[in-house]
């Protein structure tokens, strides 16, 4: 094996080779994702077309970005769960699952159309229940794995208890976030107090004007980035990694409060 802290390449390739050798598929789905992302970006500074008031393409660049981002922490993650054989069937099914959502969201910006709480047509509702179902499956097979975390009690002698538990909390953190997005889909929107489409922060889009569910989904989502780096570089010790981590819950849980009684995050 390479001993890449010896060889003589840069931080940035190095990160990148450790990476490729813990989990090459999802580390080359990580690849594959961000070149969708470097895609929808040409077609944003290229095209015209719009979905609810910004250029139709800025959807699935956030969605190829995020899950871009994703595969790269499970990629660094999932070594370190003892069952290998469970985490190369969850490789799968993150890969496939999170590929139909991106096909799915790029086709329909490309067609300018809604891909979310889409119920014009008995095919926007197909592709709408695909995605729901795909990430249902996600989700649940996510959690299994946080289960699997929990559960395991042998790891590397190196990892501080913080670090072990930056990575349990993440992992649930981004479980129960994940489902919030149910609740958006039973209510085929993710405004509270006004509609969907209307003014809001560059980029991300979130309402302005109204109370916006995507806000909290997304801060609770990268738990899953956050906590395992908390853990790893600042608190290495369980007690204070739990405060934090629980700290950081309180704020998203307060963020979620927010947007069901409509108050935008920034007015």
């Amino acid at each position: 094996m390479i001993n890449y802290a010896t060889t003589h390449v840069s931080p940035i390739r190095k990160l990148q080779l450790q990476a490729k050798s813990r989990k090459p598929l999802l580390y080359y789905f990580c690849l594959l994702t961000l070149a969708g992302a470097v895609v929808c970006g040409v077609m944003i500074l290229t095209t015209s077309g719009q979905i609810l008031g910004i250029n139709a393409y800025i959807k699935p660049f956030k969605f190829f970005i995020s899950i871009s981002i994703l595969s790269f922490t499970l990629t660094w993650l999932l070594v370190y769960l003892k069952n290998q054989r469970a985490v190369k069937i969850y490789s799968w099914v993150t890969m496939l699952t999170l590929a139909l959502e991106l096909v799915i969201i790029t086709g329909q910006a490309a067609k300018g159309k809604l891909s979310h709480f889409n119920t014009s047509t008995p095919f926007d509702i197909a592709l709408f229940n695909a995605m729901g179902i795909a990430i249902l499956i996600f989700t649940l097979w996510t959690l299994s794995i946080t289960v699997r975390f929990f559960r395991q009690k042998d790891f590397p002698l190196w990892m501080s208890d913080g670090y072990k538990w930056g990575i349990r909390l993440g992992f649930l953190f981004f479980v129960i976030f994940a489902f919030e997005g149910g609740q958006m889909a039973a209510l085929l929107r993710h405004s509270i107090g006004g509609e969907d489409g209307s003014a809001g922060l560059p980029l991300v889009n979130w309402s302005r004007t109204s109370g916006d569910l995507r806000v909290a989904h997304f801060f609770g989502m990268h738990s899953l980035q956050l906590l395992p780096l908390m853990g790893y570089y600042f608190f290495p010790k369980k007690t204070t990694l739990i405060i934090m981590a629980f700290t950081w819950l309180g704020f998203v849980v307060l963020l979620y409060w927010q947007a069901l009684k409509g108050f935008p995050l920034i007015p």
